[in-house]
């Protein structure tokens, strides 16, 4: 079956679409293409994450973003040669603006919550593709935190029946997926390790005035010092120790953090360093702490690009095998959306797509909302 999986991360760079082959345990990838946010967007989708907002405008950025991720894909058919009618199905992720997986007091009850905009029906009528969405939700109502929902796709594509692997992703947020060699699918541990790219992207921005969106390279961090009491500080958050299953996003480490660091008068130079020495400790600090016998790292997300920030990780784990996706045929821009159109399959196929290992949940079920085309 081909199937096509479309992702907008936390980090709002835009729309990722990766179309794969699925033939029993065989995933095979058959293109990927990336389309940046327009600016306008971007703002917007910032304009209603955890923030006070209009209930108009999310919902007209959902529909929109429907009409968007479905331009998305028929561009990248276009562009790949890919006929869309040789592929029979969508999975879509949509756009996270609130996740608040751990429940809080809410109206005299305890309420885990998520939301996701992009209209998966205005998907399927302007594809014609069988579209699966809403990935999160049963989880949550299972007991889960709704997060992380990559670590099957690690399962299923790095799995080794003998070498411990570490599946790491560096989004927006980061996160982690352990498989022990020959692992079964109750024996994997998946948790977010804290913010990836997500306070350097901001930071730049605010460095530049939007002109950019995240340190190329790493070019910034790489010629300036880390600021060791605002690094000690920062690594004082209680999220770092809670032990998982956890999972953290915008709403911890987004916008408000970022200002709350800009508000130290700090040189914006010196925090974006600091934020990428933050990201390295930290994701260091979980690898150790729960890597088990894994000695393998496969790396995969836009961090992977951050060539400071690889440095620090290769350095703050010198006993490990620090790779990134590509050396295993897997695009590292490509994995988040390659992951979703898995679980599309699994939908269909009528099999769990979460790990209750991963995220907390009661027990596995079956993941997504079917939008299906008559």
């Amino acid at each position: 079956m081909r199937v096509a999986g479309i992702m907008s991360g936390t980090s709002l760079d835009g729309i990722d679409v990766a179309i794969v082959d699925i033939r029993g345990k065989t995933i095979e990838p058959v293109a990927f293409h990336s389309i940046p946010y327009p600016k306008t967007v971007r703002e917007a989708i910032l304009g209603v994450s955890n923030t006070m907002t209009h209930t108009s405008a999310i919902a007209r950025l959902h529909f929109l973003l429907g009409e968007l991720y479905a331009e998305a894909v028929r561009e990248t058919c276009r562009r790949r040669r890919i006929p869309l009618h040789s592929i029979s199905l969508c999975g879509m992720h949509g756009q996270t603006i609130f996740h608040e997986g751990a429940p809080v007091n809410y109206l005299g009850r305890r309420i885990a919550s998520t939301l996701q905009i992009g209209d998966a029906s205005i998907g399927a009528e302007r594809t014609g593709l069988w579209t699966i969405s809403n990935f999160r939700e049963r989880d949550i109502a299972a007991g889960g935190r709704g997060a992380p929902l990559v670590p099957l796709a690690d399962y299923l594509l790095f799995r080794h029946r003998r070498i411990g692997r570490v599946a790491l992703n560096l989004g927006g947020i980061a996160n982690i997926t352990v498989i022990p060699g020959g692992a079964a699918r109750d024996e994997i541990l998946a948790f977010d390790t804290g913010p990836g790219n997500m306070v350097i992207d901001a930071l730049v921005s605010r460095l530049t005035e939007g002109r950019q969106t995240c340190d190329r390279d790493g070019r910034i961090a790489r010629r300036t010092p880390v600021h060791d009491r605002m690094l000690a500080s920062m690594l004082a958050d209680p999220y770092f120790k809670l032990r998982p299953p956890k999972t953290t996003g915008r709403e911890q480490f987004g916008q408000e953090f970022a200002s709350g660091l800009a508000a130290t008068g700090l040189p914006l130079e010196t925090l974006i360093a600091t934020a990428t020495e933050f990201t390295a400790q930290s994701v260091a600090s979980a690898i150790t702490s729960y890597g088990g016998e894994a000695r393998e790292i496969i790396a995969s997300g836009g961090g992977v690009h951050n060539r400071s920030l690889m440095r620090r990780l290769r350095e703050h784990l010198p006993d490990f095998n620090v790779s990134t996706s590509a050396d295993y045929g897997i695009d590292p821009d490509a994995k988040e959306a390659i992951a979703f159109a898995l679980l599309a399959h699994e939908f269909v196929m009528n099999r769990p797509g979460n790990l209750p290992s991963a995220t907390g949940a009661r027990r596995s079920v079956l993941l997504g909302r079917s939008s299906p085309v008559l």
